[in-house]
């Protein structure tokens, strides 16, 4: 069966951002792909520190969350992002957590499915979706796109609950999703993924 997994990047476990994950997940279950809600926002996650350990350990040096999410990822057919929007970002939390996921975690992310969900009351809320879908494209993943941008609006759950295209928009995007896992296996199967070249890596140290 297809999985996906869902990272909650708000400090409220059951606040805006949960609320539109929680329209998606829905949406999963009846397109019959499995999901698992990560709860981010509520841990303490330092950032990254450029120690590079990661490259020898084959996991970050801080055993936290990260470490215990990147078996989960490997195994998953997608990721799907939510933040709430601090000062026009994703909150630093999940920054921190994504770049270290993304950064330690030695397998291939090639053709995993990647989406993400912003929650705002007003304003910040492309600039943040921007942010978090760098991580997907850096890293070969194919992003899920619906209706809409992926954002709900509201300053609480129940603001969220009244944003009725904000929440179609999610279930659009549960159910794109939802056809790219399926759709991707099915093709890896019949044929494999498509080339990935790798291996060239330009820095212009010489400052020109």
């Amino acid at each position: 069966m297809a999985k996906v997994i869902l990272l909650n990047g708000s400090p409220h476990q059951h606040g805006c951002t949960a609320t539109a994950l929680e329209e998606m997940i829905r949406v999963f279950e009846a397109e019959g792909v499995e999901t698992e809600l990560i709860q981010v926002g509520v841990k303490s996650i330092r950032g990254c520190i450029a120690c590079n350990r990661c490259q020898e350990l084959g996991h970050c040096v801080f055993d936290d969350l990260v470490n215990e999410t990147a078996p989960k990822f490997e195994a998953a057919d997608g990721l799907v992002v939510g933040s709430p929007v601090y000062y026009g970002s994703p909150n630093g939390t999940i920054i921190s957590f994504m770049d270290r996921l993304f950064y330690s975690a030695p397998f291939s992310k090639h053709m995993k499915v990647g989406a993400a969900v912003v929650s705002c009351r007003r304003g910040g809320n492309t600039a943040s979706f921007d942010v978090l879908n760098k991580y997907f494209t850096i890293s070969s993943m194919p992003v899920a796109s619906s209706t809409y941008w992926n954002q709900v609006h509201g300053f609480t759950a129940e603001d969220v609950k009244k944003d009725l295209e904000g929440l179609q928009t999610l279930r659009n995007l549960a159910r794109s999703m939802s056809f790219m896992v399926k759709a991707f296996a099915d093709a890896k199967e019949k044929g494999g993924y498509p080339e990935l070249e790798e291996g060239v890596f330009t820095s212009f140290p010489d400052g020109k």
